[in-house]
């Protein structure tokens, strides 16, 4: 089966899957690691420092596509990833238990904003709970963007709504259907309320125009893992390259290209290692 079939991407994700991680049956070269990961690890620029560290010995070369977390597991369940990195808890172990994964491991974290334009039609700069941030904007009849694309952050958010014990009238809220980034574009146009990691927002800030309305609540904890592809129901995937990405991403020279990134040039931190390493 190939991925165009057993997918439902966008067209353009759908085709960059194609193209870096081709048909189910076909393995790639053993030295390729497929990754299936979030958009909020690329977008930031993280994946790409931590891809070239891993690729520095020679031995494997990483080949990563960034989605939301749903679609990422989606490409395990057919054999099309090696190895995930993905946020969205509930998902990610019903993605073990049903013997698609193995060794899911939580390592990291960051925290979700919400974002809303300067002027703040909805009064809801300073609401520490979330659920009460978007209960004001519901009732305020002012616009939401949401993902909608089944990733870690769409779970998240109507996890919160349910919370909230209310919905946005569908005039009010728009669904885009694209990653964090395109996302976050699309409420800086319509001067829109969107819940978004906060990673992913400071390395935007600067062009979005949106400021942080509500932020604090443990509710919006972000947390990240990592899940092998099950070789035994995938035979063909490239465990001992998903291995070695594993184990890397989890050593100490990791941990400290993690929590370094983003001080030089966002000014903070913007992912939290939560694992133990020697």
């Amino acid at each position: 089966m190939c991925l165009m079939k057993s997918l439902k991407l966008s067209p353009p994700l759908a085709l960059a899957a194609l193209f870096i991680f081709g048909c189910q049956g076909k393995p790639a070269p053993q030295h390729i690691v497929r990754l299936a990961t979030t958009t909020s690890v690329q977008d930031t620029g993280l994946l790409d420092i931590l891809t070239d560290a891993f690729q520095k010995d020679g031995k494997y070369t990483l080949q990563a596509i960034a989605v939301g977390s749903g679609q990422a597991m989606q490409l395990g369940k057919t054999g099309e990833a090696d190895i995930l990195w993905v946020h969205s808890p509930d998902d990610e172990a019903q993605f073990v238990a049903e013997g698609y994964g193995t060794d899911r491991t939580t390592f990291l974290y960051n925290d979700f904003v919400i974002l809303g334009p300067a002027a703040d039609p909805a009064k809801v700069k300073g609401t520490r709970k979330a659920a009460d941030a978007f209960n004001k904007i519901a009732a305020a009849g002012a616009l939401f963007v949401s993902r909608a694309d089944n990733s870690g952050t769409h779970k998240k958010e109507l996890k919160i709504w349910d919370a909230a014990k209310v919905k946005p009238g569908k005039e009010f809220y728009i669904e885009a259907g694209q990653g964090m980034a395109g996302t976050l574009s699309i409420a800086k146009e319509k001067s829109a309320y969107i819940l978004a990691d906060r990673s992913t927002y400071l390395s935007m800030k600067k062009n979005i125009g949106l400021e942080i309305v509500s932020e604090g609540d443990a509710a919006l904890i972000n947390r990240y893992s990592l899940i092998l592809v099950s070789p035994a129901r995938f035979p063909k995937v490239n465990a001992a390259g998903a291995k070695a990405f594993f184990d890397f991403v989890l050593s100490k020279p990791a941990k400290e290209m993690i929590e370094k990134y983003g001080v030089a040039k966002y000014g903070r931190q913007l992912f939290f290692f939560d694992y133990a390493v020697k």
